[in-house]
């Protein structure tokens, strides 16, 4: 099975949306196998958004993300990388289809809610990142044969 990272930003988390962040995913049919809620430091989030380094958001993405707790979160399933991401919804909420986590909850760009891997290179780097291996949990669920085949 693949595996992906969510992390519920401190919007998503001020807001009281962790729990119906992480409902929707179950519901989906993907198996949680880590969570954790805590504050990001400084070092943490610059080492998450290095790909934005020295651009003019970066210091923004980095004091936003650091101003209060986040959930972080990842998920276990057939190609859970892909349908987290259209799950989310499009990055900018105005323009996530309705029905999606931004669309429903979002309005504004940098209040979107949530963060989703955007690939399977970038779910391994930011689990790795978020999580030790001890941490993932693996195990089986009985209802497992009535999701795959």
């Amino acid at each position: 099975m693949d595996r992906t990272f969510v992390m519920v930003k401190p919007d998503g988390v001020q807001r009281g949306l962790v729990g119906e962040v992480i409902a929707r995913f179950e519901r989906r049919g993907f198996k949680l196998v880590a969570l954790k809620l805590f504050r990001i430091d400084r070092g943490l989030a610059q080492r998450h958004y290095e790909e934005h380094q020295g651009k003019p958001f970066f210091e923004e993405l980095v004091r936003y993300i650091t101003s209060g707790p986040v959930a972080a979160l990842v998920l276990e399933g057939k190609e859970v990388v892909p349908a987290v991401r259209e799950m989310m919804g499009a990055t900018q909420p105005a323009k996530a289809l309705p029905g999606t986590i931004r669309g429903t909850y979002g309005i504004d760009v940098g209040r979107n809610i949530v963060h989703g891997s955007d690939s399977a290179a970038s779910a391994a780097r930011e689990i790795g990142l978020f999580f030790a291996d001890a941490e993932l949990i693996g195990y089986g669920r009985a209802l497992d044969p009535w999701i795959y085949e």
